[in-house]
Parts: C-alpha cells; structure tokens; sequence
C-alpha cells in the first residue's frame, strides 16, 4: 500500500481488509507512514499490519516503533536483518541472486522478497531457482500480476507481493473503494492472503 495521505490509506487498507486480505504493507513511502502503520493496528487489530520499501537503519527502527508486525526492503543489507531479528519482527529482504538470496537466507530472514520478478524471467525464474534454493521460502513481487500470481504459487512461491494489481491508481485517485475490495476478494480466491 502506498497511500498518498492518512486519509486515504486508511480507506485503501479497510477496503482490502473488506475484500478479505489479512496482511497489508504500507510502503516506507506513504505519507505519514509510522502513523499509518499506528492507526492500521488500532483500526484493524485481527489483520497484519507491516511496512516496506524499508530501506535504511532509520525507517527499520521507525517501522518497529510504529508497530509493524513484519517488514520488507527491496534490497538485502545485513544490517537492517539484524536490527529486525534483534527487534523480534520478520523481515523479508529483497534479493535477485542466487547468492543474494542464499546470503539473506542463511542471515536469518523469515522469506525473500524476489524483486522484480517481471523483469528476469517471472514465473520461470522462481521455477528455476526451486531445484537448487528449494527450501527458501520466495516471494516474488514486482510485475505479479492475478492472471499470472497461479503459476507463480505453482512454481513455489509462499506469497506473492502487489501493489497497483490491487490499488489501481484510477480506484485510489476516484474513491472507488467497492472496486478495491471486488479485486482484494479475487486476490484472496487465487491463495490464502
């Protein structure tokens, strides 16, 4: 989720908390997101309220202090894994490699974050680093997409991660929060969100 203002990104999150979803990110570059995060755990205490795009020591530390409940970057920085592995919160760094994936793995990630996943190879990409990274729980974002999120499941991914799939710029920008929850209920349908 990355919400535009307070306002409206409590609105995007009741929406798809609506439609059915259960874990929401609100990227580190949403306005306001600590607060966000805040409201959204209050708001929305049987959901998984966590925060992305977290990319230095300082948002990981203002995500865990919000009350995120897990955190994703776009890249892999062993410090900000030790920070959330030290903080008690799952992190799920971005990786691209083999070796970055290993390395994010064996540091202690909870999954990886595989970014972006439409621009090396997609659902074949995962498929192919089943056979030798088979026990590394992967989630594929950036590109995913409902037509191809199934085979992305079938290829082995835990989770997949959307953002514009289910926040359409159009719905954001109008208000059309019954599209944003007629798409989360169809997300939900794909796998268990």
């Amino acid at each position: 989720m990355r919400a535009p203002s307070l306002r409206l990104g409590e609105r995007m999150a009741a929406a798809a908390i609506a439609g059915g979803l259960s874990y929401l990110e609100v990227t580190w570059t949403s306005d306001r997101p600590g607060v966000l995060v805040e409201r959204l755990r209050r708001s929305f205490p049987h959901a998984q309220i966590g925060a992305g795009t977290v990319m230095t020591r300082a948002a990981v530390g203002e995500a865990i202090a919000a009350g995120a409940q897990f955190l994703f970057s776009p890249h892999w920085d062993l410090s900000l894994l030790e920070m959330a592995i030290a903080a008690g919160v799952p992190m799920i760094p971005g990786a691209l490699t083999p070796t970055e994936i290993i390395q994010a793995w064996q540091a202690g990630a909870t999954a990886v974050k595989v970014f972006p996943i439409s621009a090396v190879g997609g659902v074949q990409y995962v498929r192919s680093l089943q056979v030798p990274l088979g026990g590394i729980p992967l989630i594929p974002t950036g590109g995913v997409t409902q037509e191809t999120a199934p085979a992305f499941f079938e290829a082995g991914a835990v989770a997949v991660g959307v953002s514009t799939g289910l926040f359409a710029p159009s719905d954001i920008a109008g208000e059309n929060w019954s599209s944003v929850e007629a798409r989360s209920r169809a997300w939900g349908e794909i796998h268990s969100c």
